[in-house]
This record gives structure tokens, C-alpha cells and sequence, in this order.
């Protein structure tokens, strides 16, 4: 890919994300070893000390390198110094309520938007050492090894993948109609607690489809590009083009992607 500005090329916008995703992990590995707090946002939305911590790591990786590009993250929100066409989406500790449980399954996300535009996305899961890479226009990477979606055709054969929303017992849109329809219809359904790892799995094949109807732009700016990238396909729950900035996905490996919809949209006439 052509350098989007001056000395900026994708390469070296994924260099820094990598190493910024890495240094985080490494810090969330040390809590979960050490010991962390934890607050309560509401009664089931939490977050730890290990979230701020390692979201000031990344910052600070970020902004050592690239002082002048805006960043959004989950728990600082959004610093946007003037004119800046760059922007990182940043989540320090996606499924932060896995990691309060001790439960190993949480990773770090930083996806890089050129002009609204994803163009780089790193997803690391510190347990398994897992690391998911992409540049868009390069294919997409798990440990520096090329991935592909996978190969199913139907959903009667397909895995799924869903997560629900913190205010699930506050609305009605709380994607347990989807999730009923969905385990009568495919061959199972799973859910991880981590919507980067779940984009990421199916990038690299181990699930085939995912979905959720409440999510925040740091849940997917990075998965998205490294979906995308491994030949999957990402719509809205009606199919059209999605966004970052909209809080619902459907995503696949492309071939189950109109019956996925079909699901969708029973449950949305209903």
C-alpha cells in the first residue's frame, strides 16, 4: 500500500500497534498473577485497575510514536488533536469481565482508521500468545501466519458466535430472540465474552459466523479489518454497509452470510 501520509505507511502503523498490543498484554498477564481491583460501572459492567493500566501503556506507546493522531479508547474516550486524518481505536482489555473471573479468554484491541477508514487491526490474546494481524489490502496474519474464514456453506453445519450486552436486563433489545433462533438453526452456538477474539475467530476459521446488537467501535475497529482481510464479509443486521460507529455487526465468512440475515430478519418482523 501507498504511505497514506507523509512517512506513514500501513507497515509501520502495524509495527507500533503490535508492539503497543504486546507491551499491554504482557501487563495484563502480570495482574492476573499479582492481583487487581475492580469497580462496578453498573451491577454487571465492571472494570479493573489492569484496564486503566494497560490502556495508559498503549497511549503512551502510541503517542511517543505518533503525537499528532487522534485516539479513542474504552476508558479515556476520545482525544482528537486538530486535523488529524489518523485515528486508534483502542480497547486494553476486551471481556474485562473474564479476567475479573479469572476465566482466560479476554484480549487487547487497537485498530487504526485512515480517513474513517480501517486500514489496520492487531488483536493479542496474552494466554494463548495469540496474535492476529492485519493491513488492509495484505490478507490477515494469526503469529505471523496467513488465515482464512472458513469454508462452510450452510448454517445447518456452521458455529456460531454471539455476545450480549451489558444492559441485558434493562431491554428488550437484548439479542435472546437471535440467540434462540440461531441455536435451532445451526450446528451450535457459542459465546466467548470477547467480541475482538470472536471477529477473530472467524477470520481464522474456528467459528463461522458472529453477530451482536450492542457493541462500541473499540469492540471491533481491529477485528473488522482482520475479518475483512481473511475474506469474510461485515453488514449491518439488514445487510448494508456497516460501521465502526453503528453498535451492531453481522459478520461471517461471507458464504453463510445471507442466511444469517434471513435468521436476523425472522426475528426482527416478529
Amino acid at each position: 500500500m501507498q504511505p497514506l501520509d507523509e512517512a506513514v505507511t500501513t507497515a509501520r502503523l502495524l509495527s507500533v500497534a503490535v508492539d503497543a498490543c504486546k507491551s499491554a498484554g504482557g501487563l495484563l498477564l502480570d495482574y492476573a498473577r499479582s492481583g487487581f481491583q475492580i469497580e462496578h460501572k453498573n451491577a454487571i459492567d465492571l472494570v479493573t485497575d489492569a484496564d486503566h493500566a494497560a490502556e495508559q501503556c498503549i497511549l503512551d506507546y502510541i503517542r511517543a510514536h505518533f503525537p499528532t493522531h487522534s485516539t479513542l479508547a474504552e476508558e479515556r474516550g476520545h482525544d482528537a488533536p486538530p486535523a488529524s486524518r489518523y485515528q486508534w481505536i483502542i480497547d486494553p482489555l476486551d471481556g474485562t469481565t473474564n479476567f475479573a473471573h479469572r476465566f482466560p479468554v479476554y484480549a487487547v484491541s487497537i485498530g487504526v482508521e485512515w480517513n474513517g477508514q480501517g486500514v489496520v487491526g492487531v488483536v493479542y490474546d496474552p494466554t494463548r500468545d495469540e496474535l492476529f494481524t492485519a493491513e488492509a489490502g495484505h490478507g490477515a496474519h494469526l503469529n505471523g501466519q496467513p488465515i482464512r474464514v472458513s469454508s462452510t456453506t450452510q448454517l445447518d453445519g456452521a458455529l456460531m458466535v454471539t455476545g450480549f450486552a451489558y444492559d441485558i436486563r434493562e431491554t428488550v433489545n437484548n439479542n435472546l430472540n437471535h440467540f434462540a433462533r440461531f441455536a435451532l438453526k445451526s450446528q451450535g452456538v457459542r459465546r466467548t465474552g470477547s467480541a475482538a477474539l470472536d471477529l477473530c475467530y472467524v477470520a481464522a476459521g474456528r467459528f463461522d459466523g458472529f453477530w451482536e446488537v450492542k457493541l462500541s467501535p473499540w469492540d471491533m475497529a481491529a477485528g473488522v479489518v482482520i475479518l475483512r482481510a481473511a475474506g469474510g464479509r461485515v453488514t449491518d443486521l439488514r445487510g448494508h454497509e456497516h460501521s465502526t460507529f453503528q453498535p451492531e455487526l453481522v459478520a461471517s465468512n461471507a458464504r453463510i452470510h445471507d442466511e444469517m440475515l434471513s435468521v436476523i430478519r425472522e426475528s426482527l418482523s416478529s
